[in-house]
């Protein structure tokens, strides 16, 4: 009895130890180490129609040299390494494919002391972001690493992300040509469009286009009918058209047609203009009331490029007698397209 004990007591005293042992040895691992969590902020911004500085008058100047959508946006994304730095992300929206953006930050300054009174250097700061994002399918974007601290970067440093307008010179202090404006690493809120609408009045035709009376009307409409050319900018940077005809009578159906300008000596007539019409611009009837009637079409064109570029005549042909896209004596109205 005493031997089984004593052999008891030594097992037990044995199995205590290497309990204890064991114990002891996982207490002595290390503890894992915690994976790294990178922080992450994100911020948007919308089309600068002057919201920043709450003044219409700094918004982007669609009648400037640039022709650009108001739809863009951009996003600001700060994430942080495990070297405890900021990396900054912009990704563009909405953006012209196959156009490079230039997309800058900016230190905020003294206006005191920047050459032409800017509150920020105009010399971008590229050791946060300074670069050309390329645009595809409206898409795109580009990532720098910075030698600045995640933390500092968000909470301590002042400057402004600027977009600059790729279809005009770039202008480190003209405000109207920059597509996006915003404090760096703070929210841009989208603001409503700036988007414009210009009418263009139209006579009946006594011959006022060519200064020739032998090319006013000579017909049984009444002479009291005029036109109307409304252009409406969209914000996808194409542009609609709504063509009214005042003084309509009524049952008759108008043919209303834009026709690009030409060179008389490669038309078949000599005209000014190709004789078949430009259905892309406008080209069809208009069924008359007595009163005012229109139509409307949607152009793949801008505004600008409608009424700056296009070259091209409006005519509204007469209802009572068979067409012709040679004489203008048959012509009811005949002006320059959206001018």
């Amino acid at each position: 009895m005493k031997t089984n004990l004593k052999m008891t007591k030594t097992l037990s005293l044995g199995l205590l130890a290497a309990g204890i042992g064991l114990f002891t040895a996982c207490n002595e691992d290390p503890e894992p180490e915690m994976p790294f969590t990178p922080g992450m902020e994100t911020f948007d911004y919308g089309f600068n129609e002057g919201q920043l500085l709450n003044n219409p008058a700094t918004a982007y100047n669609g009648d400037g040299a640039g022709d650009h959508p108001r739809n863009l946006s951009a996003k600001l994304e700060i994430k942080e390494m495990e070297n405890g730095n900021a990396e900054v992300t912009i990704r563009l929206e909405n953006g012209l494919d196959g156009m490079q953006y230039p997309v800058h930050v900016h230190d905020a300054a003294d206006p005191s002391t920047t050459p032409n009174g800017t509150p920020y250097n105009e010399t971008p700061n590229g050791d946060i972001f300074a670069g050309m994002i390329s645009v595809s399918n409206g898409m795109g974007s580009q990532t720098m690493q910075t030698e600045m601290n995640y933390d500092m970067l968000l909470d301590t440093y002042d400057g402004f992300l600027v977009v600059h307008d790729p279809t005009q010179a770039i202008s480190t202090t003209d405000l109207g040509t920059y597509l996006v404006l915003g404090v760096f690493g703070q929210e841009l809120p989208e603001a409503e469009a700036n988007l414009r609408t210009e009418t263009f009045m139209y006579d009946f035709n006594e011959g006022q286009l060519l200064d020739n009376t032998d090319l006013a009307y000579d017909g049984d409409h009444a002479r009291n009918l005029m036109a109307e050319i409304m252009v409406e900018e969209m914000i996808d940077g194409t542009s609609k058209i709504r063509i009214s005809l005042m003084n309509a009578m009524e049952g008759m159906t108008y043919m209303v047609h834009a026709h690009d300008a030409a060179d008389p000596s490669t038309t078949p007539n000599g005209t000014p203009y190709n004789e078949t019409p430009n259905g892309d611009i406008f080209a069809g009837g208009i069924e008359g009331n007595g009163g005012t009637v229109m139509a409307e079409n949607e152009l793949a064109i801008s505004f600008n490029e409608l009424t700056r570029n296009y070259e091209g005549f409006l005519v509204v042909h007469d209802p009572t007698q068979a067409i012709s896209t040679t004489d203008l004596t048959t012509y009811l109205v005949v002006g320059a397209f959206a001018r």
